[in-house]
């Protein structure tokens, strides 16, 4: 189609210095009449090739030779005659090929000029160059917005102007990044190019429209024409070695200003006002982020410092929250009575396992004051902020984005028709009739094939996350096992001399926590990188059709894996650990071998704290060390391979070729990461306050370690075009709703945020109480249920013999009736009133958070108003314009010619005018 398109808006074009028109014999007539075969059929004697020249010394160069063709894509192939490794068919095949792609992107108006490697022979580079037409035309195909005029609305006043000489010292020095100026902008169209804001021809189209464009046409391109099948694009030739590398060019070095006449330097600029790491408290500066990289790119660096800016906000309340809870881990009534010596140790509580011994309730007076700091009422005000928090962050950000769709022009961005993924094409053996067109295309499967496919992909995901919690079962029957030893081991005295330094932390619990929370998280990590080759197999073995449904299938893939992978153990600690474990004498069992694990007096709250705290941060330091020291350390052995000295003298598309290429799925990992963060900070947050604080530390990193890849350590990256943050958006949104429901659990559940509220008003007090006024004193007591030693069965409790003189009861954390009793063992009526008031906890809050959330939203518009008014404001200069022309055209038509030709006759020179300008 785009051959065809080709035809028609580009009757002349130039090949080899000749002038081709149509109805010549040339490349036309070859690409889309001859059946070509490579091994029967020659080149014609017609065809061009690719000129060469020798290098010009000119390390700084963007330009060709000549200085003044600029390069707009390089693409890299190694020479099969000089390096001879493979057959002489082979290379033979890859040589016609690679002939015939620059043959044809020379017949679609591109100009070409190859020069050797400085540093390999073998290697070849060839410089690609748009002229002013073939620039014309495919920003007119693509609909690239350009400028019409300058905005002439003026700018609303903000709250940051009155504070700007204290800001500025957060912006990038305004000498070095000036504002760009804004225009009204609108889809470029070759005929009304005077109604464009054109001054320089040469510098209309930037860099990264330039590279956008030439892109859109290598992958159009075709290599290969087998009978009616035409094979094209430049991604078959990488991905089948003809070409090593295609790229645009840096503009300089990172770190050195370029010597050439005119260039802007913007790679420099970029990394010391935003990728240097002493910039870190600096605002992005977007638009040149935009400018240089694309809005893609933009768009992942916006989201994200919108992200951690919020993010500010949030770690600064937990934060609080947090010094409050350590401020009166001293004060607490229960904390105070479980360390009190005539409360606490004199409290004798029941084995936590078969073959324990008793133990008195003040040996966890350390673990009971550090879940004060975690478990307090400011937690549960920090929970209810979060669940509003990221309503506010989700619909701001809503209209942040729509505040750069308008500036960077991407408001009525129509994406067009993506192209079939190579893999995809050659599979294509089946015929079917489209639904929409009604025409017969070619298929990789039959709808049965697709069904089978998508039911061995789901099959396969659903057996790992199975694997997943097997997995989980392992590491729950290590905690109990490790448990059981570490319970009778570390209450003897002589076993803790070797820990005596730490001896007073060190309990069953906190030992078991620590070490399961470790082995966890290496586990965690190895099934990530098993799973994430198994979920791009799968996607590869589904075949999707283009680029976006690929991604949007391997997301929605690596984010349930992921998600499962991460947070079970945490759902596991929240709300499974501890709540069906029975009474003493009569415990529950799981697999029928091992005892159910139980949580701490003090509650599961501090271990799933401290599981949150190992997962989050260790993947937080992994994933920084992987992304700063592997880029780094395949750039710095490339350099040694190479030499040092040589490197001060090659050109700019070669030092470029030295960096690393960016990964096929772009910032998927980036986004990913991210989300996976945003899942820690308000899924759990109830547990552990400091998620927000430790999030914001990450990512104040993160910007800068992303942004000095980009910048640094990889070739720049093809621009796209972008909108928003994709198939991110609605998992976001998800993961946010899902938030209200968990921490809504988790203070009813694992916190004992409920189990206080209910004593304090209610059985501290007459008649259930002895207090006069409403007070947590006998909380403890409260909280702890009777059993009779002489209860248990030597099947069940293998240390009878064992038991303290002169003590005929032990307690268990439950609220059930005492020995003796009619329904001793039973659930009491305390119990169904903490059971009660947990239910009605989780519905009102989630009823009153949600409720929150919609008028949030509701009274929060997508677009701001000032952004509704130019955008109006631009559509009305825009059909201005098209009234303009079409009144123009028109008067034209019905003038008579003074010369006495035809109307008809003067249109068509008109048009064929029009035409020698574009």
């Amino acid at each position: 189609m785009l051959l065809g398109l080709s035809c028609l808006i580009m009757p002349q074009i130039s090949l080899c210095g000749e002038e081709r028109r149509e109805g010549d014999e040339g490349m036309y007539n070859i690409m889309e009449e001859a059946q070509y075969e490579f091994h029967a059929v020659d080149l014609p004697s017609k065809l061009c090739f690719c000129p060469q020249v020798e290098y010009n010394d000119k390390s700084d160069s963007l330009f060709f030779n000549d200085g003044v063709r600029r390069i707009d894509f390089i693409l890299v192939y190694e020479d099969e005659e000089i390096r001879e490794r493979k057959e002489y068919e082979k290379r033979h095949q890859i040589q016609r090929r690679r002939e015939y792609f620059e043959a044809s992107l020379m017949n679609m108006g591109m100009e070409l000029e190859a020069v050797k490697s400085v540093m390999d022979e073998g290697v070849v580079f060839v410089k690609v160059h748009m002229p002013w037409k073939v620039l014309c035309t495919y920003a007119e195909v693509l609909h690239i917005k350009v400028p019409i005029q300058p905005n002439d609305m003026a700018s609303r006043p903000s709250m940051w102007d009155c504070i700007s000489c204290f800001t500025k010292h957060f912006y990038p020095n305004e000498d070095l990044i000036r504002k760009e100026p804004e225009f009204f902008t609108a889809p470029f169209e070759r005929d009304r190019q005077e109604y464009f804001h054109i001054k320089d021809k040469d510098h209309f189209f930037t860099p990264s429209m330039r590279s956008r464009m030439a892109f859109y046409i290598l992958s159009s391109a075709p290599y290969e024409i087998r009978g009616n099948i035409k094979k094209f694009g430049i991604n078959k030739l990488l991905d089948s070695g003809i070409y090593k590398a295609a790229y645009p060019l840096h503009d300089c070095r990172f770190n050195v200003r370029s010597q050439e006449e005119g260039c802007p330097n913007e790679r420099l600029l970029l990394y010391e006002e935003w990728a240097h790491p002493k910039n870190f408290y600096k605002v992005q500066p977007f638009d040149l982020i935009r400018k240089y990289f694309g809005e893609k790119i933009g768009i992942y660096f916006a989201w994200l410092g919108f992200y951690t800016f919020m993010l500010a906000l949030a770690a600064a309340v937990g934060l609080a929250c947090f010094f409050y809870g350590y401020r009166t881990q001293e004060t607490s009534t229960w904390s105070k009575e479980v360390c009190d010596p005539e409360i606490g140790g004199k409290i004798v509580m029941c084995p936590q396992c078969d073959l324990c011994k008793y133990w008195m309730l003040n040996s966890t007076c350390d673990t009971s004051k550090k879940l004060c700091i975690f478990d307090n009422f400011g937690t549960l005000v920090f929970a209810v902020f979060m669940s509003v928090w990221v309503t506010l962050f989700l619909e701001f950000w809503k209209r942040y984005q729509a505040e750069l769709e308008y500036d960077w022009d991407t408001v009525e961005f129509l994406e067009q028709e993506e192209p079939p993924r190579p893999e995809y094409e050659a599979k294509c053996i089946y015929e079917r009739k489209n639904p929409i067109t009604g025409v017969k295309e070619k298929v990789p499967y039959t709808a049965c094939g697709r069904c089978i496919r998508v039911s061995i992909g789901i099959g396969t995901v659903l057996f790992w996350i199975m694997l997943i919690l097997a997995s989980i079962v392992a590491i729950i029957v290590y905690r109990l096992a490790v448990f059981f030893a570490l319970s009778i081991k570390l209450r003897n005295t002589d076993e803790l001399k070797n820990f005596e330094p730490i001896k007073e932390y060190v309990t069953p619990q906190m030992a078991t926590s620590v070490t399961a929370s470790l082995i966890s998280f290496v586990v965690i990590m190895i099934l990530n990188i098993l799973y994430e080759r198994v979920a791009i197999w799968i996607t590869d073995f589904e075949l999707p059709r283009t680029r976006t449904d690929y991604e949007n299938s391997l997301t929605l893939k690596m984010f349930l894996f992921q998600f499962v992978n991460y947070y079970s153990s945490c759902f596991y600690i929240a709300f499974v650990k501890g709540k069906a474990v029975g009474h003493p004498g009569a415990p529950v069992y799981l697999l029928g071998k091992y005892r159910n694990e139980e949580c701490d007096p003090g509650g599961c709250l501090i271990e799933l704290t401290t599981q949150l705290s190992i997962i989050m941060g260790g993947k937080a330091i992994l994933n920084n060390i992987q992304e700063v020291l592997l880029p780094w350390l395949k750039n710095h052995m490339s350099r040694l391979c190479c030499g040092r000295a040589a490197e001060k003298v090659t050109p700019r598309w070669e030092q470029d070729y030295k960096l690393q290429a960016m990964s096929k799925l772009g910032l998927f990992y980036e986004y990913l990461e991210m989300v996976i963060q945003f899942g820690f900070v308000t899924l759990f947050v109830a547990s552990f306050p400091l998620a927000p604080a430790l999030a914001l530390l990450n990512n104040l990193l993160e910007i800068r370690v992303d942004a000095w890849k980009f910048v640094t350590q990889f070739r720049r990256i093809v621009p796209e075009k972008c909108q928003d943050i994709g198939a991110w958006q609605p998992i976001l949104q998800g993961v946010a709703i899902l938030a209200v429901a968990t921490n809504a659990m988790i203070i009813a559940f694992t916190s004992d945020m409920i189990p206080r509220l209910v004593y304090y008003w209610s059985f501290s007090v007459y008649p259930y109480g002895d207090h006069n006024n409403h007070s947590m004193q006998g909380f403890i007591n409260n909280s702890l249920s009777y059993f009779n030693i002489n209860d248990f069965h030597n099947t069940s409790i293998g240390i009878v013999n064992e038991e303290p003189q002169n003590i005929t009861f032990c307690r268990y954390r439950d609220y059930r009736f005492p020995p003796g009793h009619p329904r001793q063992y039973e659930h009491n009526m305390l119990y169904w009133h903490v059971i009660a008031a947990k239910m009605a906890f989780i519905i009102v809050v989630e009823h009153i958070v949600y409720f929150t959330k919609f008028i949030l939203a509701y009274v929060i518009p997508d677009v701001p108003y000032a952004v509704k008014e130019q955008i109006k404001r631009e559509k009305y200069l825009t059909q201005v314009i098209l009234h303009e022309t079409k009144l123009k055209l028109m008067t034209k038509r019905s003038v008579p010619p003074a010369d006495g030709t035809t109307a008809n006759e003067e249109s068509i020179v008109t048009n064929e005018e029009e035409d020698d300008d574009c």
